[in-house]
């Protein structure tokens, strides 16, 4: 399943002024993404707003932006806490002609390692679709052991994992316990030296919202064995990573699109826009990058 690509992004979802699905920039920004470096995108995941998204606004993100990427891949964020709800919306998404699913550990409902497994399975074995997981612990009460995933990992369209623990103890319990070629990839832009370092196979991105080409020049250098190159890249776009996370994503990185002149829309409630200090703090970590070509206006057309 290695044609899912080692440089994923979470694409935030663009709102209009007054809160609906802007779709038609859905489709530019999804566009614009993998001309800037990226293999594929996860719609409709955290960074999406996916929880705040009705089925049909989801649906329909699935459909624009598969037809936006043509061969890129698309991923849809379907899983959430009630295994019934996550199987009926995978077989939605599917006909949608999205290339995987993005299955996140339930949140919410404090499920036990064997409920973890029997959730994913099942979630696994009502779809064709390649699906990788999602841990992480931060954003639910349970962290996806290491012995529970290698059980999944013998589920064949169970492809692969966003490890997203932030863990070191973590990264390398996974690393040791899931087969060859299954896919283990960082779900923090800033553990991405580390866990690819360690044998990790890419990133499911935040930042390449904006540097895409420069989080692909450090990913392709990992590939590769270049860990100086790569550590200084990493070590460059560092600052940027942790000014994204200073409030909950994607409140930074949607003001940091409006900030640099490509509306994007605030986040929906119970997610805000931040206030004019954060702006002004943000505003001096941006100064310091220069972006991708299509945030400087050079746009591929929708």
């Amino acid at each position: 399943m290695a044609q899912l690509g080692r440089l994923l992004t979470a694409m935030i979802t663009p709102f209009t002024d007054d809160g609906a699905v802007d779709f038609a920039k859905a489709a530019e920004l999804a566009k614009n993404l993998i001309a800037s470096g990226n293999d594929g995108l996860i719609i409709t995941g955290t960074t999406g707003e996916g929880p705040t998204l009705s089925e049909d606004e989801k649906l329909e993100l699935y459909r624009v932006a598969k037809q936006a990427v043509g061969s890129a891949s698309i991923i849809a964020g379907t899983g959430n806490y009630n295994t019934a709800e996550s199987i009926h919306l995978t077989r939605e998404a599917e006909k949608c002609g999205v290339d995987g699913a993005l299955l996140v550990v339930p949140y919410y409902i404090n499920t036990p390692q064997e409920g973890l497994y029997q959730h994913f399975k099942a979630i696994a074995q009502a779809t064709s679709l390649p699906c990788i997981l999602y841990n992480v612990p931060p954003r639910s009460p349970r962290n996806l052991e290491a012995s529970t995933l290698k059980r999944l990992a013998e589920i064949d369209n169970i492809v692969g994992v966003k490890e997203a623990s932030g863990k070191l103890e973590q990264f390398n319990d996974v690393l040791g316990a899931v087969p060859h070629g299954f896919l283990v990839y960082s779900g923090n832009d800033s553990d991405t030296y580390t866990l690819m370092s360690l044998g990790g196979y890419g990133v499911i991105s935040v930042s390449a919202h904006l540097v895409a080409g420069e989080t692909r020049r450090m990913v392709d250098a990992l590939a590769r064995g270049e860990r100086e190159e790569a550590a200084r890249l990493h070590f460059k776009l560092l600052p940027l990573v942790e000014a994204l996370f200073w409030q909950p994503n994607p409140m930074p990185l949607k003001a940091a699109f409006n900030e640099i002149g490509y509306s994007v829309g605030k986040p929906r409630l119970p997610l805000v826009d931040l206030n004019e200090a954060e702006k002004t703090r943000l505003r001096s970590v941006l100064q310091q990058y220069e972006f991708d070509a299509y945030l400087t206006k050079e746009l591929v057309p929708a």
